[in-house]
């Protein structure tokens, strides 16, 4: 593959990244570049579920209300109001696309959908595939694009940088554009660039900045990072929401015991057996994420025990293999039986709750560019996301970024192919020193992990500022000198996207949702009922 051009080029193969290239398809060509294998994404580790209002005993009003809750005073409204409005017919499409839901009954209806309950929602919407909902639809979406004839499937491509008028010396421009994105093509080592019409970040969340995550290898930063350094505004990097319970198992991995497992009658308990969420919030174990993930930390550090314990033996053993067979037989496979045994879990890094900041139609502050999904700030989620509203976040504003991006489409500059400068990598030399900088990695994540985790200090995120800046300017260092590898390009972007995170931090001199430090230990509505917004001015 040499330099290419597309109409919509789509970074990124998640839920977001496929919804946005089936409805880009009907109005030109569409590029999907994904760095591993077109399935390697945050969305095919989703366990939970799609919240939808459905049941004609729910409402609205009531989703509405439960995201505001759990957004503890900084979601965008207007975002949440488009949010589960549009709900409805986005779901009714993954159906028609061939995503198969649960059902309660033998029909076909979705009226008959089984919804769940997760913690913070006062009524069951979670519409999910048993317990493995991401893979259900990420398997149905790959299906359907790859029957699309306008649509192009490039794994194994790394994105390295996005070309605007920075890059281009040739195009004068008051204003920041975006005309596509260098990529690095990991199995013949090649750069060059990719020109789009219309460039949509999908590219997922951050999880691998923190030593402890559910997130897969892949969830690196990527388009925050990239954004960050085109010139984009990026906020709220201080909400990274915490899964309270991850499987506690040298052999686990973080294997995320998905919310719905409490939303189905289990509850958390220590060592000795005591509910001690029954008296931390009036919703007990099934509180929202930061009350919960900040109640397990006290209760470990209170005992020094290494974990707390997720207790369904109450449930009928045959209903909870039913509802959830995928987390029955992993932890089946590493010895606990839930229907018998207790099951112990930790919190781990879960969610990037901000990121690149974009207006209700997924617009950047780059023009052309767009960005959907985890990777995005929209608003919906403000300091804590309510359960199971990502994935029904993608669908719905990956819908509207291309409508918008249609619009828009035929009056967006494009380069012609000699206008995007070719990648020059003179002086650089090919090292086998990447032994010394995946202890940069270890070390970047050790620090996120103690210092920038469930409970923060000023201290705490001093240190972390400090040792931030000194790994980052090694890593730069470094990228400057050697050939590009895609790990070295994951290594750069974790470091920036960690750096964001910690900046973002320091700013808020307040305890808000997943932001909670002991020197502001309360919520200031007077002064900080605001976003953090970061950007970074390119050299021209």
């Amino acid at each position: 593959m040499n330099a290419n051009r597309c109409d919509f080029l789509v970074i990124g193969s998640g839920i977001a990244g496929l919804s946005f290239a089936i409805h880009a398809a009907r109005h030109g060509s569409v590029f999907i570049i994904t760095k591993k294998s077109d399935s390697d994404t945050n969305t095919n580790h989703a366990q939970g579920g799609i919240a939808c209002v459905l049941d004609p005993g729910d409402s609205f009003e009531s989703h509405i209300r439960d995201t505001l809750v759990a957004g503890a005073g900084l979601c965008d409204e207007k975002a949440v109001c488009t949010l589960v409005t549009e709900g409805p017919p986005r779901v009714k499409e993954l159906l028609a696309w061939g995503v198969e839901f649960s059902k309660a009954k033998r029909s076909p209806a979705w009226e008959h959908l089984d919804l769940g309950k997760e913690g913070g929602h006062s009524r069951n919407r979670i519409v999910h595939a048993h317990d493995l909902t991401g893979r259900e639809i990420e398997a149905a979406l790959l299906q359907k694009v790859k029957k699309l004839p306008n649509v192009t499937i490039f794994e194994n491509l790394c994105a390295i940088d996005l070309i605007t008028h920075h890059q281009v010396k040739r195009v004068h421009d008051a204003r920041n554009r975006c005309y596509g994105v260098y990529v690095l093509d990991t199995i013949d080592r090649k750069i060059y660039p990719i020109l789009a019409g219309v460039t949509c970040l999908s590219t997922g969340g951050a999880g691998r900045a923190y030593l402890h995550t559910t997130n897969p290898e892949i969830a690196t930063g990527d388009g925050v990072a990239m954004a960050y350094r085109a010139g984009a505004r990026i906020a709220n990097m201080e909400f990274i929401q915490f899964h309270p319970t991850t499987l506690y198992h040298e052999g686990g991995d973080s294997f995320l015991i998905s919310e719905a497992v409490r939303g189905f009658g289990a509850v958390l308990v220590n060592r000795k057996g005591r509910r001690f969420m029954d008296g931390a919030h009036p919703l007990g174990s099934l509180a929202p994420r930061d009350i919960v993930a900040r109640a397990i930390d006290r209760e470990m550090k209170l005992s020094a025990e290494p974990c707390v314990f997720l207790d369904i033996r109450h449930i009928p053993a045959a209903r909870t293999k039913k509802r959830f067979p995928n987390i029955y037989a992993r932890c089946r496979s590493l010895g606990i039986d839930i229907t018998r045994d207790l099951a112990p879990v930790v919190p781990a890094a879960h969610y990037l709750c901000g990121g690149i900041l974009v207006d209700i139609n997924g617009n950047t502050s780059i023009d052309g560019l767009y960005a959907c999904g985890e990777t995005a700030c929209t608003g919906v989620h403000g300091a804590n996301r309510l359960a199971s509203n990502s994935l029904l976040e993608a669908v719905v504003f990956s819908y509207r970024a291309v409508a918008d991006a249609v619009s828009r489409l035929s009056s967006l500059p494009r380069l012609t192919r000699g206008q995007a400068p070719a990648w020059d990598d003179r002086g650089t030399h090919d090292t086998e020193e990447w032994i010394l900088l995946s202890h940069n990695l270890h070390e970047i994540q050790t620090v996120m992990w103690d210092y920038v985790g469930i409970v923060r200090s000023n201290l705490r995120l001093d240190r972390a500022a400090r040792r931030l800046a000194l790994l980052e300017s090694e890593i730069e260092d470094y990228y400057r000198r050697t050939k590009i590898t895609a790990k070295l390009l994951e290594l750069r972007n974790i470091a920036a996207t960690a750096t964001l995170i910690v900046t973002s931090a320091r700013a808020r001199e307040e305890s808000r949702g997943l932001h909670y430090t002991t020197d502001y230990p309360r919520q200031n509505d007077g002064r900080w009922r605001h976003d953090t917004v970061l950007r970074k001015r390119p050299v021209s």
